[in-house]
């Protein structure tokens, strides 16, 4: 059960930011026990990788703040994101752990599905919810926000680390989140709509 809290939180982190999770898994692996990578994912704490990595995320760092980039950026991600949340979910032997049963060691593409799901759902908020806040603050949103879920994924990739049952509140948490972003977007199209129709 914790394996599997601990892909989910990661593969949740993912869909904020792809490569805050595979940075902290590999330098986690290298560093501490605290992460164990099964076969096939010795290359995820390879240093050349992680140099790589960093390079991506400084460049993720920057073009997520800036408006309009963001949304661009946000589309090149639909790829990236999930991608990283199915990598991240497997890395940590939590498709192979779920539930104590050998099926998803039989079935290891279940794992890469359910990161892949999570952090395309996580993903599909953000980039939704995005472009409102970018409009709705002229642009001034943008590196708040933008900080705001960088800060969200490295604390979730840690939390799923180290304390995963803590994972279960940060995704309720997101829950709540997504649910008053979706209002949020939904009325601002409502009133968008509205202003339309009145001209």
């Amino acid at each position: 059960m914790f394996a599997a809290l601990t892909g989910l939180g990661l593969s949740t982190a993912a869909g904020l930011n792809a490569y805050i999770p595979l940075l902290v898994v590999g330098v986690l692996a290298n560093l501490t026990d605290a992460v164990k990578l099964p076969d096939g994912y010795s290359w995820l704490s390879n240093w050349g990788v992680l140099a790589v990595i960093a390079v991506l995320l400084v460049a993720e760092f920057v073009l997520d703040k800036v408006p309009a980039v963001d949304s661009v950026n946000d589309t090149i991600q639909t790829v990236v994101r999930p991608a990283a949340g199915g990598v991240v979910f497997s890395a940590t032997s939590a498709a192979a752990e779920l539930d104590h049963s050998t099926w998803m060691t039989e079935h290891p593409w279940a794992g890469w599905l359910l990161g892949i799901v999570m952090a395309l759902a996580v993903h599909a908020i953000k980039a939704t919810a995005r472009p409102m806040i970018n409009v709705g603050t002229a642009g001034v949103g943008a590196p708040v926000v933008s900080t705001i879920e960088d800060a969200g994924s490295f604390g979730m990739s840690v939390v799923a680390v180290f304390a995963p049952v803590l994972v279960i509140v940060a995704l309720l948490a997101l829950a709540v989140l997504a649910w008053w972003a979706i209002r949020r977007v939904r009325r601002f199209r409502a009133r968008r709509q509205a202003a339309r129709r009145q001209l």
